[in-house]
């Protein structure tokens, strides 16, 4: 076990790092950057938490002076976002009708997103994804989780697609973050793969939704496993709506730095 006593590790950069039961007293993290990081189990005392943002988390039993906070924001994001709780559905008509609010809502970023600069769509903001970084992204969700998990192609992948940052590498999966496609390139991938999953949610009943996969044996992302169906469309849904918002998010960003 390692001892860092009254040294100066301003600027440090940690990556892939275990600070697991880690001990932090009258530490300095004013202006850290943390990105993937598993707090789990975490206690902080006296903190001061001025100008703090958390984003992207899942706050699962996060309590602050003993008030439960996902209650509270779940209400209040829900409040702010009136598509929100239609974005858990738990039927086959409830995912064809979260997926027909995605459809109309990502209609309108894209059209948002034309008004830009062609190179302002591959501008990264905060070191998120870029616009079409985003959309590549999502033709990975619906190859990983609609065309192989769901379907069974086993390599359903496109030269484009984008998986997670921290996705280990998988030799089939392609990732390639030096490319850089133009809009329309990008969204003919999408709408193809749109389309797949507007014709899949049509075919889907109570029962199917209920049911499981037939494992994918070739290696591939997601491993080789039977998942639940619900999994696998939930995942498209979470994922369709949670980008969409960074998206506008960073369109804001991009907007007020153009002036």
């Amino acid at each position: 076990m390692s001892e860092f006593k009254q040294q100066d590790l301003r600027g440090s950069s940690f990556d892939e790092v275990y600070l697991n039961d880690a001990r932090f007293r009258q530490v300095d993290l004013s202006g850290a950057d943390f990105r993937e990081v598993y707090l789990t189990g975490a206690r902080v005392q006296d903190a001061v938490l001025t100008d703090v943002r958390i984003s992207g988390c899942d706050l699962t039993g996060l309590s602050i002076e003993g008030v439960e906070i996902e209650p509270l924001l779940e209400a209040e994001l829900d409040r702010r976002y009136p598509d929100r709780p239609k974005m858990r559905p738990r039927t086959a008509d409830g995912f064809r009708e979260a997926w027909a609010i995605l459809l109309r809502l990502w209609a309108g970023t894209v059209e948002r997103a034309r008004t830009f600069p062609a190179e302002a769509l591959h501008e990264s903001v905060d070191g998120e994804w870029s616009f079409i970084e985003t959309q590549r992204h999502l033709v990975f969700a619906t190859d990983a989780w609609v065309r192989r998990a769901l379907l069974g192609d086993p390599t359903p992948w496109d030269p484009l697609d984008l998986p997670h940052d921290d996705m280990a590498d998988s030799p089939p999966v392609p990732r390639d973050r030096t490319v850089r496609p133009t809009l329309d390139e990008v969204l003919v991938l999408r709408a193809d793969r749109q389309s797949t999953v507007t014709e899949v949610l049509a075919g889907l009943t109570d029962e199917r939704l209920a049911g499981s996969t037939t494992p994918v044996l070739e290696p591939g992302y997601p491993e080789p496993e039977s998942f639940a169906v619900q999994r696998c469309l939930g995942a498209i849904i979470h994922e369709e709506w949670e980008h969409r918002l960074y998206a506008e998010r960073d369109l804001d960003v991009l907007e007020e730095r153009a002036g």
